[in-house]
C-alpha cells in the first residue's frame, strides 16, 4: 500500500514538473514574441498568441492540482504567459472599447453586401462556394488562391457581375475581383511580392458616394526568412492609395493576425478601424478548429466607410471561412481626390 502511494506521487510529481516545463516554455515563447525582428519566425509567434492564452489557462488548473506545494510557481508562470499574449489581444476582447459601432448609423447611405473569401485553390468543393456566392449575392466579390480551374467552375456565377477582374494563378496566389457597382478604376499589382496580386479598386455606390477598396493576399511570415520588405510593402499598400480618397476599404486574407506588429502598422500608418475591435477576433482560420483559431482575413474601414453588417460564414470546404459583411459610405464625408498619384491608366511599379 505505502509502495503503491509512493508510485502514485512520484507520477504526480513528474507531471506536475511537465506542467510547470510547459508553462516556463509559454513564458518563454511570449517574451520572444516582443523582440523587435523582422525574423520571420518570430513573428510567426504572434498567430498562437489566442491558443497559448487558453493552453496557459488549462496548465494553471492541472497544474495547481498535481503541485500543490508549488502552486504559487504554476500560478505565476500560467499569469505571466497570459498577461503577456493578453496585453496584444486585449482590443480583440469583448471588453475592450470597440472601433466602430455596429450596426452604424447608415440611414441615407447606400450599403453594399460583401463577400471575402479565400476558397483554397486545391478544394474540389465548387459547387459549395458556387452556392455561398448564391445565398450571400454579394455586390462586392473578392476571391483569393483562384486559378483557372476555379474561375471556369464558378462561371456562372461571376458572370452575373457587371465588372470583373481576374487574376489566376497556380501559386495559391490567383485573385478574382467582381462587383456590381460602378467602377471607376480596379488594377492588380504586385504590391507585395512577385506573382502575389493586391487589388487597389476606386468605386461608386448609387448615390454617388465614391471609395476605394483594397484586396490584399500576401505570402505568409515564415522561419527562416526576414518579413521587412513583406512588412513595408503591406504598410505601404494600406497607406498609399491610387486615388487617395479618405474613404477606404481594406478586405482580404493578410496571413496575419490583427495584433501583429505587421497589421498594427498597416492599421496605424493608412488611419484604419477595425469593426472586429471590442467584439472578438471572428477567426476565420483553421476553418475545422476556427474557435481556437486566428482571424487571418481582414476587415478594415475608413474614414466616411461604416459597417452595418458582420459575420463569419459557414465552413464551404475550404480551410478559411468566408468574411461577410455589409458596408455603407457616407456621401458627405471628405471624398478628396489626390490627382494624378498613379496616371488614370496606369498602374503603379510592378503591374502583374
Amino acid at each position: 500500500m505505502a509502495a503503491r502511494e509512493r508510485t502514485r506521487g512520484s507520477g504526480r510529481t513528474r507531471a506536475a514538473k511537465i506542467v510547470i516545463g510547459l508553462l516556463v516554455l509559454l513564458v518563454g515563447t511570449a517574451l520572444i514574441s516582443l523582440l523587435d525582428t523582422n525574423r520571420g519566425s518570430v513573428r510567426m509567434l504572434d498567430m498562437v498568441r489566442e491558443p497559448s492564452v487558453y493552453l496557459a489557462a488549462a496548465l494553471a488548473v492541472v497544474g495547481v492540482i498535481l503541485a500543490r506545494s508549488r502552486a504559487v510557481v504554476v500560478v505565476g508562470l500560467a499569469a505571466i504567459a497570459i498577461g503577456i499574449n493578453m496585453w496584444r489581444l486585449w482590443p480583440y476582447t469583448a471588453l475592450a472599447a470597440t472601433q466602430v459601432p455596429l450596426p452604424d448609423e447608415v440611414d441615407g447611405m447606400s450599403c453594399a453586401r460583401l463577400l471575402s473569401f479565400n476558397v483554397l485553390q486545391g478544394n474540389d468543393r465548387h459547387r459549395d462556394t458556387a452556392r455561398l456566392i448564391e445565398r450571400v449575392d454579394p455586390d462586392i466579390l473578392l476571391l483569393m488562391e483562384t486559378n483557372q480551374s476555379w474561375l471556369d467552375a464558378l462561371e456562372p456565377q461571376l458572370s452575373r457581375y457587371g465588372y470583373r477582374l481576374d487574376r489566376p494563378l497556380d501559386n495559391k496566389y490567383g485573385m478574382a475581383f467582381a462587383t456590381r457597382l460602378t467602377v471607376d478604376r480596379a488594377e492588380m499589382v504586385a504590391n507585395t511580392s512577385s506573382n502575389t496580386p493586391t487589388l487597389y479598386a476606386t468605386l461608386r455606390m448609387g448615390d454617388g458616394a465614391r471609395f476605394e477598396m483594397i484586396g490584399l493576399h500576401p505570402r505568409p511570415p515564415l522561419p527562416g526568412q526576414s518579413t521587412e520588405s513583406r512588412d513595408a510593402n503591406i504598410a505601404q499598400a494600406g497607406a498609399r492609395t491610387p486615388d487617395g480618397l479618405s474613404n477606404v476599404l481594406a478586405i482580404g486574407d493578410f496571413n496575419d493576425v490583427p495584433w501583429s506588429n505587421t497589421t498594427s502598422r498597416f492599421v496605424a500608418e493608412g488611419g484604419y478601424r477595425d469593426p472586429r475591435a471590442g467584439r472578438g477576433s471572428f477567426a476565420t482560420f483553421p476553418a475545422d478548429y476556427a474557435w481556437i483559431g486566428w482571424p487571418l482575413d481582414q476587415i478594415f474601414v475608413k474614414d466616411g466607410v461604416k459597417v452595418e453588417e458582420l459575420e463569419i460564414g459557414d465552413d464551404v470546404g475550404s480551410d478559411h471561412l468566408p468574411l461577410i459583411a455589409k458596408v455603407c459610405v457616407d456621401p458627405m464625408s471628405a471624398d478628396a481626390d489626390i490627382e494624378g498619384l498613379f496616371a488614370p491608366d496606369t498602374a503603379p511599379a510592378g503591374e502583374l
